[in-house]
């Protein structure tokens, strides 16, 4: 495989693009870490909407997606569709809260709204933990797919792959800061779109596929198609629809899909204008993440079946490549023509670029700020805490470019993260609306969910990873409530403090607003309205899952299933939107 010149052409042209915007957002983004890792807190709606669904639209994402549908057909991407009920319940109920709550890093939180050393404590070590640790981790699967592509369209060494894709990256990302992240973002989203689209149009279309209605009706394809596992079949049935929709979304810690919103998620809230626009931008990213850009990889994974209806077709093709289902994208990918392979390459790597500049600048925001201001210099200056960011940006690329060496699979890596957060996305919901909840409850959910996954990793149990998952919830759950019951509660001091910022509902604070009553502490009212909240989440849900299956009909030329999921979605839309404008009017 090799590109022609006007490849070349395309790919220089647009990291020449996206080095200048670096270069040129540079002077404004080192001002001050307001400037670097909040972008001044002046961003659109539809500028952060956007970003997000770039940072979320990784090199590795269509590699992600094609291992789960070679091997357990559409229906398998439910293990990443269920998030979006996470998505909806942070654009209707927690986007609101964490830009009430001014500070500059989601970590900052915790001594907003825990108090003691062990609140000081669980800042400090999550900095490490998810700045440095989690956050490598994320990046080096991100790396991973770089090395994947880079192995099977220009039979580059891993080590190569993992230089050249990252490069232009720091750079940008350390001169640029989060402004420069935003703005490479929106230019890398749409070369990426265009080119994800354009792929799966030429692939679908060429004399080994057949045309749309060919490869839907190919032996190899039509047992992949359904929507929903089979329901006869009880094991894929849990697997793949029950246990992520009942227990996953709400349970989990996950980039990207964090329960009650946090990483670069609520650093692009925070980095809003205001409340309307980070509420507005959440929506736009669940919107295009989960209804709009997976069909065109779905389309590419299931014509892979055809070329390559084994996984020892694509290891014949391509022996110096790693093996997994996730090569099936990059082995369609040799099948483009010049012109539009540069366009895809060049998509692909911007993909790369969104994903590891994003992480780069919120992972290296947790060290300056969240470790190094807080615990190691408080006294340093503005630029001097620039500058340690910068610093850490290159830092945090070598450790994850190592780590990207050692890893085998997207999917694997996938289910690793999974575990290792599985048992604390409870906490992050319940902590805005439950006062018990502690610092101690945190560092509990932290540690045992870390632990467990370490032991169902090195110890052989003989049970399957979504066994694992739950049973890993149920352990991490009963341990942190355990924890939270036999500790004391966050000063009141504190608690009223924080009440009065946020002004949260439920009766979760009951118990608090008795304890400041007794003690005279004058608290503020809630303009909030839960119902009103859970309705337009809930129909937030339906709206994008309508629009999602309405394109699948639509490609599979069923006209009534088209009709009725975008009627329904019609209607939601406008329910949510009828609720929404009598909100503001209260």
């Amino acid at each position: 495989m090799h590109l022609e010149t006007f490849d070349w052409v395309l790919i220089f042209s647009f990291f020449a693009v996206f080095l200048a915007i670096g270069l040129v957002v540079a002077k404004q983004s080192g001002k001050n870490t307001q400037e670097f890792f909040l972008s001044g807190q002046n961003m659109p709606w539809w500028l952060l909407g956007i970003s997000m669904v770039a940072t979320t639209f990784s090199a590795d994402t269509p590699n992600l997606v094609t291992d789960i549908v070679r091997q357990n057909g559409i229906s398998g991407n439910w293990v990443w569709w269920a998030f979006l009920l996470t998505g909806m319940l942070t654009v209707f109920v927690y986007a609101k809260l964490w830009r009430r709550s001014k500070v500059l890093t989601d970590l900052e939180f915790y001594e907003m709204r825990y108090s003691g050393k062990e609140a000081a404590f669980l800042r400090g070590f999550r900095a490490i933990y998810l700045g440095v640790f989690f956050n490598v981790m994320i990046m080096a699967a991100v790396c991973l797919a770089a090395i994947k592509i880079g192995g099977i369209l220009f039979d580059l060494a891993p080590w190569q792959s993992v230089v050249y894709a990252s490069v232009i990256t720091v750079i940008y990302s350390s001169i640029g800061g989060l402004r420069g992240v935003i703005f490479t973002d929106f230019l890398q989203f749409i070369i990426a779109m265009v080119g994800s689209i354009w792929a799966a149009w030429y692939i679908v279309t060429m004399p080994e596929i057949g045309g749309l209605d060919q490869l839907l009706s190919h032996e190899n394809v039509v047992g992949k198609l359904n929507f929903l596992p089979e329901f006869s079949d009880t094991t894929t049935l849990w697997t793949l629809l029950l246990i992520p929709i009942a227990v996953q979304w709400w349970s989990v810690w996950y980039p990207g899909a964090e329960p009650g919103g946090g990483g670069y998620i609520a650093q692009r809230m925070l980095s809003a204008k205001d409340e309307k626009n980070a509420i507005g931008a959440t929506l736009l990213f669940n919107i295009a993440h989960y209804a709009i850009r997976p069909w065109p990889w779905i389309l590419i994974a299931l014509a892979s079946l055809v070329l390559y209806p084994e996984l020892s077709d694509i290891s014949n093709e391509f022996p110096n490549a790693t093996a997994g289902h996730d090569l099936g994208y990059s082995a369609m990918l040799t099948k483009l023509p010049p012109g539009l392979l540069g366009l895809v390459v060049t998509s692909l790597i911007a993909a790369f670029m969104s994903t590891i500049s994003t992480h780069l600048n919120w992972g290296s925001s947790y060290i300056s700020l969240d470790f190094y201001k807080r615990f190691v210099k408080p006294e340093a200056s503005e630029k001097e805490l620039v500058n340690i960011g910068r610093l850490s940006t290159v830092l945090l690329m070598v450790l994850a470019g190592f780590l990207a060496l050692q890893f085998e699979s997207a999917l694997d890596t996938f289910n690793i993260l999974l575990q290792i957060g599985a048992g604390t996305g409870l906490i992050f919901i319940l902590r805005w609306f439950w006062w018990r909840i502690n610092a101690y409850s945190e560092i509990t959910g932290m540690i045992v969910s870390f632990v467990v996954a370490l032991f169902f990793e090195f110890v052989e149990l003989g049970l399957a990873d979504h066994e694992k998952l739950v049973l890993g919830v149920g352990i991490t759950t009963v341990a942190w409530i355990s924890v939270t019951l036999l500790t004391k509660p966050t000063d009141t001091q504190k608690l009223v403090s924080f009440y009065n910022l946020i002004t949260p509902y439920g009766k979760g604070w009951n118990g608090f607003k008795k304890l400041a009553g007794e003690k005279g502490a004058l608290l503020g009212t809630t303009n909030d309205n839960f119902t009103s909240d859970l309705a337009s989440m809930l129909l937030g849900v339906v709206f994008v899952y309508t629009g999602l299956f309405g394109t699948g009909y639509l490609l599979y030329g069923n006209l009534l299933g088209v009709f009725v999921l975008y009627g329904i979605a019609a209607v939601s839309a406008y329910v949510v939107f009828r609720l929404w404008t009598k909100r503001k009017r209260g």
